[in-house]
């Protein structure tokens, strides 16, 4: 098989562009429900200012050159073309740092920590934390989809980051991730353990407390962590439909979500807004709502909001379970939506570092970049 990485420059197609805009034109809207608010999905009248936003004030191209400022790749890896990002530090004892999004995020969750990681010099750093940074999409995710095979768990696209790694010749590595990407890159530790020096992960590297506890298992935590179980226990009663859609009936969900930009963008918008912080808060005033915008037109243009639900969710058994320690010096940042509880995470992590902050959410890269950014470097400070 190949190993040939072959540069690539995002240039959709003005006829896509155009296509995209009259279907938000013609965008057949239900009738609210009762109170149009967030308690029965992402309310319409919000919606239909977003769409009509996407549809005549948002600029894609804008987006375009700005994602083309980043020397990015392909390479074909178990069958699958993957997309990444490769940029590499002025500074030469740069130490090498592997990203890694989470769904419905994208390579666009990364964009403002690129400069800082890469030159710190130029971002009020010091320039012996600067990485040279490979920002992968997961495969059938955007630029990486659709997937051609079935398979894609956390310890395949795993096998597949060190595979990356080693054709870019980096002999030493740290990983860094959140959602999918927190599994994901303890698992990278796990698979390769002689070439990661340190993992590092928003919102915690798992695995979940088994629930229910007993009196004295909730006993024995503090009230931040039992402020966790409690919202734990919230999203399995009030969340969890989404994964049980995608991870049983993915390409039924798909049919709508390839073929309605405002659905495909309602059913991510709705995780934007359950998993940032504050949740009163509407998501488009924690993220600028062209970053969204941009996340959502990728997916729409790749046509992956099947195959990224897919992937996803749809491995429960690889998802669920138990790993073996990899013995790799592993950090976790765990912001006020999250909740990463360190006991747990040291069944089957070796933690060395865990911070806990009381603002941010779940899209950390998004939401709280200069804070992530500062516990990255000071992780990793004595790893390198």
């Amino acid at each position: 098989m190949s190993e040939d990485i072959t540069p690539f420059r995002i240039d959709i197609p003005q006829e896509q562009l155009d296509d995209l805009r009259d279907r938000l034109a013609r965008t057949r809207w239900p009738v609210a429900l009762p109170g149009d608010d967030w308690d029965t999905g992402v309310p319409t009248a919000w919606l239909r200012e977003m769409v009509d936003y996407w549809r005549t004030g948002y600029d894609w191209r804008a987006a375009e050159a700005r994602l083309n400022e980043f020397p990015q790749f392909t390479t074909t890896i178990d069958g699958q073309r993957i997309h990444f990002m490769h940029v590499r530090s002025p500074e030469p004892d740069a130490f090498p740092l592997v990203l890694t999004h989470g769904w419905p995020g994208s390579v666009v969750e990364f964009l403002d920590l690129i400069g800082p990681l890469t030159n710190p010099r130029a971002h009020g750093g010091d320039p012996a934390d600067a990485f040279h940074v490979v920002i992968p999409s997961l495969p059938g995710f955007g630029f990486s989809g659709p997937t051609t095979d079935a398979g894609w768990d956390t310890d395949r696209i795993a096998r597949a980051w060190a595979e990356l790694m080693r054709r870019l010749g980096y002999q030493r590595y740290g990983a860094q991730g959140g959602d999918i990407g927190a599994a994901v890159s303890p698992q990278l530790g796990r698979v390769a353990p002689d070439r990661v020096a340190g993992v590092h992960v928003n919102g915690g590297p798992g695995p979940l407390p088994p629930l229910p506890l007993t009196d004295d298992d909730l006993a024995s935590l503090s009230d931040l962590e039992r402020d966790r179980i409690r919202r734990i226990e919230a999203f399995m009663q009030e969340e969890f439909g989404y994964i049980a859609i995608q991870s049983t009936r993915p390409q039924t969900l798909a049919y709508g979500l390839t073929d309605s930009p405002a659905g495909q963008f309602a059913w991510a918008m709705d995780k934007f807004r359950e998993w940032t912080h504050p949740r009163e808060v509407l998501p488009d005033k924690i993220i600028d709502r062209d970053r969204l915008l941009t996340n959502a037109t990728i997916y729409w243009m790749t046509g992956t909001a099947g195959s990224s639900a897919y992937v996803g969710y749809a491995q429960e058994s690889a998802w669920g379970a138990t790993r073996p320690n990899s013995g790799v010096p592993t950090a976790a940042v765990v912001f006020a939506h999250d909740v990463g509880i360190r006991r747990y995470a040291e069944r089957e992590n070796t933690i060395t570092r865990w911070v806990d902050v009381d603002r941010g959410g779940h899209f950390a890269a998004l939401e709280e970049p200069e804070t992530l950014t500062a516990d990255i470097r000071a992780f990793f400070r004595n790893l390198r």
